[in-house]
């Protein structure tokens, strides 16, 4: 059994969290190597399975993952999480699916592409401050929080990128500031773990990169159910989602489900990279 643990060019080698993936893997007999999803070289057919971890630059080169990912499918090479569920996670109108099956989301405009932008027609009247984002990214990648009062501002500012990309305009909750976001971290349909982020006075983003802090939490078993019903509409099989969301007056509302390159935090939880490992195991046999 050969495996690919996909990555990118900034990661050649994978983080470091997930490089001990594939020692792991070793002990069950298969061989895992690190490649890189854009490398024209790799012969992809050699692969028996290939598994999405640090595939971080995919919403930078648009284009080109789409048509990988077309060729995979082709291929016919057997992936985790599923092509399909690799397909529908990248955009994030999804959420409009998600709300449609009865799951609470943060309150959310869906703009497609247009020539003509103007957000003030779009802003519900009782909204206080917004977030803009593209359906297509990841880690705050043009990302902006604005007050009510900027709008024109930010409209003139958004209006080459909505001709050419599909875009979300969120309400902001100031509860981000303070309760945070928890990530609920699923291997196999299975709630593994779940971690709280909390940005740093003054900012909304949590990613550790913009110096989120982290911490392991224990949730409550309402919660992690709600979390469950999220994952639970993916009628395919899933080697991890990760369900990211605030919890408001014992709601969760679902930000995103992350099914293709989230992190997992298995250094945070004691003994999660190794259960990841064995859902591995488990899904390819």
């Amino acid at each position: 059994m050969k495996i690919a643990i996909l990555t990118c060019e900034k990661l050649p080698d994978l983080n470091p969290e997930d490089q001990k993936i594939i020692p792991a893997l070793a002990k069950h007999n298969i061989k895992a190597t690190a490649a890189i999803w854009s490398d024209k070289t790799i012969s992809w057919s050699e692969f028996d399975y290939l598994v999405f971890r640090n595939t971080w630059d995919y919403f930078e080169k648009e284009t080109e993952f789409k048509i990988w990912l077309d060729q995979i499918e082709k291929l016919g090479i057997k992936t985790l999480n599923p092509i399909k569920i690799i397909k529908q996670n990248i955009h994030k109108f999804y959420l409009r699916e998600m709300e449609q099956q009865g799951i609470p989301i943060l309150p959310t405009v869906f703009i497609d592409k247009t020539e003509h932008l103007n957000l003030a027609e779009l802003i519900p009247a009782h909204w206080k401050k917004a977030v803009i984002k593209p359906a297509f990214s990841a880690g705050s990648y043009l990302t902006e929080v604005f007050e009510i009062s900027e709008v024109e501002a930010i409209s003139g500012k958004y209006k080459s990128i909505a001709a050419e990309k599909e875009l979300l305009l969120q309400e902001f909750m100031p509860e981000i500031q303070t309760l945070g976001e928890t990530s609920f971290i699923f291997f196999n349909k299975k709630f593994s773990h779940a971690v709280n982020k909390k940005p740093v006075d003054g900012d909304f983003r949590v990613q550790s990169l913009f110096g989120g802090k982290y911490t392991l939490v224990q949730p409550s078993p309402e919660m992690i159910q709600k979390a469950q019903k999220v994952v639970d509409t993916f009628k395919e099989d899933l080697l991890y989602a990760r369900v990211d969301g605030i919890l408001i007056d014992e709601e969760l509302y679902l930000m995103e489900i992350e099914c293709i390159e989230p992190d997992l935090y298995f250094n945070l939880s004691e003994n999660a990279m190794e259960r990841f490992v064995a859902e591995i195991v488990e899904l390819i046999r």
